[in-house]
């Protein structure tokens, strides 16, 4: 009889927790995941720091991203969409296994907000490391676009560099496995005849390569700079294309094929 009071009294504990826990779930799950700020852009910028990229072109590419980022044009630019701010990250990339985040993700929508990532921007060590894999900086970049507090209109991630891809798989596979997925990738090449420090060649026809190869999705484009000296107005232009969301036109158009 007392084993029997027992197992009664259990099962009667029981059901009274799952009468308080089930109502505690239910509350639980309808919580819902933390929102996402929407924004007009998510961009990613993605810089060439491979070994054919000395210290002083190094420092203009970092400049030349820090000119543009202050220009009034591009801050008006990042106002000027539905939202009025734009999500950013700038990301370095070399050889297979070097990509590293520089700057995290920022929402830029002010004058201060995108000082303050220009100067961390502006700031950061500088590091450079054998070969060109633009494929594994694209397979580095999707997963960023991931869970990082942002929800963009358009996801963009902005490849720059001096070579073509040398290491890692086809940057064809990378692209298109990014452009499945409604990102789009633009390229700034930077058109140089000096050779690879490391020994090799410079690239024919850098630019070719990036339309071909490189850029795709939604109004991919490129702007070419034709020199190291030349790419702070060219990602300027680039910049300005990318926050507006404008299509260009002429040239940049025509070398927009996917």
């Amino acid at each position: 009889m007392r084993a029997y009071r027992l197992l009664a009294h259990s099962r009667a504990f029981f059901l009274a927790s799952l009468l308080v826990v089930a109502p505690l779930c239910l509350c639980l799950s309808a919580v819902p995941a933390a929102a996402q700020m929407p924004v007009d852009l998510e961009l990613i910028l993605a810089v060439d720091v491979s070994g054919s990229v000395d210290p002083d072109e190094a420092k203009l590419q970092r400049n030349g991203y820090v000119q543009a980022l202050l220009n009034p044009k591009v801050q008006a630019a990042i106002r000027g969409g539905p939202f009025g701010r734009v999500a950013a990250t700038y990301v370095e990339w070399a050889g297979e296994s070097h990509q590293h985040v520089v700057v995290a993700w920022t929402e830029l929508s002010d004058p201060v907000s995108v000082e303050r990532f220009a100067a961390m921007v502006a700031e950061a060590p500088m590091m450079t490391e054998q070969w060109t894999s633009i494929s594994a900086a694209i397979d580095y970049a999707v997963p960023l676009f991931e869970n990082n507090g942002f929800e963009g209109m358009r996801r963009v991630i902005d490849i720059s560099g001096d070579g073509e891809n040398n290491r890692g798989r086809p940057v064809e596979e990378a692209r298109d496995a990014a452009v499945a997925r409604g990102i789009t990738i633009n390229g700034l090449p930077i058109l140089n005849d000096r050779p690879n420090p490391w020994g090799g060649a410079a690239p024919n026809d850098l630019e070719g390569y990036y339309r071909d190869h490189v850029i795709g999705g939604p109004g991919a484009f490129l702007v070419p700079a034709r020199d190291f000296d030349a790419f702070a107005d060219a990602i300027l232009s680039k910049l300005l294309l990318e926050v507006s969301g404008v299509q260009p036109v002429g040239r940049g158009r025509d070398l927009a094929a996917r």
